[in-house]
Formats: structure tokens, sequence, C-alpha cells
């Protein structure tokens, strides 16, 4: 049975300026959603609105049609990375994973580097490490849908591809909303794409749709 997120009627505003005015966007189990968007034009403000975490002049948040203006409350359908580190650095890696009823051994398949590291803390990790490990837990996650922002930021190639990966085949069970400035990696993998610009989502057809909307040249 396919699930699906629904948000519509979105507007934000700060002051005289507003920021998202009609959004609409949705998002699939079995299917992986982007989001494209330059800098300044809302993303995140837009997923932090989905999630529950930010509050909007209007908005509908939908799940298989049911309101749920909270998400974040909800883990079992809806979970979310950030862009900036959100486990506490006196966690170790065996705590982090037993919270999130993950297996470590797993990772260690996918990251070799991971291995017999079970007592190592959070803080001992590098930047570059620590969000491996947020990106993989979210990836990961039980939830019916997962937002993901930013996820290959700060990662290198190798492990963008491993990314990738985990992200094609867990989809199999669950929808993804992702958003990443380095966008050939969105737009590879994604089954639907949106640009955000101007406040307003626009759901792209092709390359030639993200050129004349004039978020880049392909």
């Amino acid at each position: 049975m396919r699930h699906q997120l629904e948000a519509d009627s979105i507007m934000l505003s700060f002051g005289s300026r507003t920021i998202l005015d009609g959004i609409y966007i949705q998002c699939e189990t079995n299917k992986i959603t982007g989001l494209l968007g330059r800098n300044g034009q809302g993303k995140t403000c837009l997923l932090n609105i989905i999630y529950g975490s930010i509050k909007a002049q209007s908005r509908s948040i939908r799940f298989d049609g049911q309101s749920i203006f909270e998400a974040f409350k909800r883990p079992d359908l809806l979970t979310y990375l950030p862009q900036f580190n959100f486990i506490p650095a006196s966690l170790s890696l065996k705590r982090v994973f037993n919270d999130f009823d993950l297996s470590l051994t797993d990772l260690a398949h996918f990251f070799p580097e991971f291995e017999g590291s079970s007592n190592v803390k959070m803080k001992k990790l590098s930047g570059g490490q620590k969000r491996l490990i947020e990106v993989y837990i979210m990836i990961k996650s039980k939830a019916l849908f997962t937002i993901l922002d930013e996820p290959f930021s700060h990662i290198m190639p190798l492990h963008i591809e491993k990314i990738t990966e985990l992200i094609l085949a867990e989809k199999e069970h669950k929808g993804f909303l992702i958003t990443d400035h380095i966008f050939n990696s969105i737009i590879n993998i994604s089954d639907e794409l949106y640009v955000l610009k101007d406040g307003k989502t626009h759901l792209t057809k092709g390359t030639e749709d993200i050129a004349w909307l004039g978020y880049a040249r392909l």
C-alpha cells in the first residue's frame, strides 16, 4: 500500500516580505521527491513547516488525507535531517544506534571505517563522520517518510555514492523529500522534482524546466 504526504496552501511571511505563497508539494512512499531552489528561496522554511517545527500563516499538512500539523511528534510518520548536527556529542555510537533501534553492524557493512567504534562518542568524530552518522540514521529510520536537508553536504564523493545507494534501497518501503545544493545528485535519483522560485513550487517535467526556471543550465 502506498502512502502520501501532502503539503499545500502554505503561506509564510516575515513582516512585509513573503517567503512562501500558496505552496503545494507531495511525496509518496516508494518515491524520491527532490526540491531545488536557490539560496534564500525558503526551502528549509518549507521543510520545517512540513515537519511542524515552524508555524506558517497558512498551511495544510496531510498524511493519507489526515491533517497532522506537529509531525515531529510522530516519528513513525516523519523524520527530519536538519542542516545542523542534532545528536548530542556526549553519546556513544552504541547508545545512538540503540536509541534509533538500528544495527551498528549494518553501518560498518556500508562504512567499514566505523568497524569496532561502538564505544566511540560523537564528540570524537570528525565533522564529516558526524554528518555521515546522522544521514545514515535518518535514511534508515522507521518512519514512512524522511526529509533530508542537505544530506550530501560535507560528505566525500565516495560516501555520496553509498548514501545514494542507501536511499534508493530504502525507498522500497518509504518516501523521501530531499533538497541539496549538489543538484545533480538530487536530479539523478528523484522520481519527481520541484523547483522553488519566487515563493512557489513548480513541478518539473525535465531538465529543460529546470533551466527555464532559472535554477541551473544543464
